[in-house]
């Protein structure tokens, strides 16, 4: 097994190499560019701190439903459903209460988008990644129709919301010079430490485990399986939407189409790639936004942006390697 996860390295590191070779890019320099970009000045961290929260978010949504045993791929469209939720509250309430509402308009919105595959799931067998994906087209379609018609912003020929207000956002939690820290962040830790505890040290994060271990087995012991699917589609739900409300209340300050560059879809490698710990969530999400930050300057040096996809990819195909090698241990 030992002989054959080195070969699964080293085979990874080889078609990196080829990829660099194959783009005529030296990866030598390839690496100093995408670091430099990421993470060499001040704003460069900034920016890649901006891509790591709603990474870190919806990973989180993604890791929930995977401990039950689900594979949530509507991350996606609860995300923009719940930034649209978020957008149109504080617009009509602002100040503090607004982002309070909206925030959870959006975990309302992201949950009640989930729930159609989880009860599919739970009670009709039907399985999640198709109704997922199928809700998706419809989220987003439904999204842009709406900033694009009844919300669009009076005056503008984008299909956009309004701006917020001044006092409708998140503001900073630090700040120094050209580095910026967001209360968004800060939520985004939080809500990874609260999952955690929540996974590990109550009942009901234990039985969303244990369903997601064996359903059989789960119903032996007195848990109900189908109740604890839903009720975990539903939570993956909730905090995808609160993904977006992040984003609109720190970030964007609107809501509009293309608001997501394809986070939700992103968050599946960030959750595979955290492994058995939902604390593993945060170093994934950071390793993503890195890379998405790094990335835009290698192609403004003419690396074809893809090339980070290739890392991502790799990075994952490694981990599960090693995941189903400790999988394969333990049995």
């Amino acid at each position: 097994m030992r002989l054959r996860l080195a070969a699964l390295v080293l085979g990874a590191a080889l078609l990196l190499l080829g990829a660099f070779f194959s783009a005529h890019v030296s990866p030598i320099e390839a690496v100093t560019t995408l670091m430099r970009g990421s993470l060499g000045t001040p704003s460069a961290i900034g920016g890649t701190l901006r891509e790591t929260t709603p990474l870190l978010i919806a990973g989180l949504a993604v890791y929930l439903a995977l401990r039950a045993g689900l594979f949530n791929i509507g991350v996606e469209g609860q995300l923009l459903v719940g930034a649209l939720a978020s957008s149109l509250v504080a617009l009509k309430i602002h100040g503090i209460a607004g982002v309070l509402i909206g925030i959870v308009a959006a975990m309302l919105a992201g949950a009640l988008w989930s729930w159609p595959a989880g009860l599919i799931r739970a009670y009709r067998n039907g399985h999640e990644v198709i109704t997922t994906i199928m809700l998706n087209n419809v989220a987003l379609l439904m999204t842009t129709y709406l900033v694009a018609g009844p919300f669009k912003a009076p005056g503008t020929e984008e299909p956009s919301t309004a701006l917020l207000g001044p006092g409708d956002s998140l503001g900073a939690i630090w700040s120094s010079g050209n580095l910026q820290v967001n209360v968004g962040l800060a939520l985004a830790v939080f809500v990874a430490a609260a999952v955690a505890f929540w996974l590990k040290r109550t009942v009901p994060g234990y039985e969303l485990q244990a369903v997601g271990a064996g359903p059989g087995a789960a119903r032996f012991a007195g848990i109900d399986p189908k109740r604890t699917i839903v009720r975990a589609m539903l939570a993956s739900g909730a905090i995808a939407g609160f993904a977006g409300a992040v984003q609109v209340f720190a970030y964007e300050h609107r809501f509009y189409e293309g608001f997501s560059p394809g986070y939700g879809f992103d968050a599946l490698g960030v959750a595979l790639l955290a492994g058995n710990n939902p604390l593993g969530i945060v170093p994934a999400a950071l390793l993503f936004g890195i890379l998405a930050k790094g990335g835009t300057a290698l192609q403004i040096d003419g690396v074809p942006k893809g090339i980070t996809t290739v890392v991502l990819g790799l990075l994952i195909l490694v981990a599960a390697g090693i995941r189903f090698r400790e999988v394969r241990a333990v049995a």
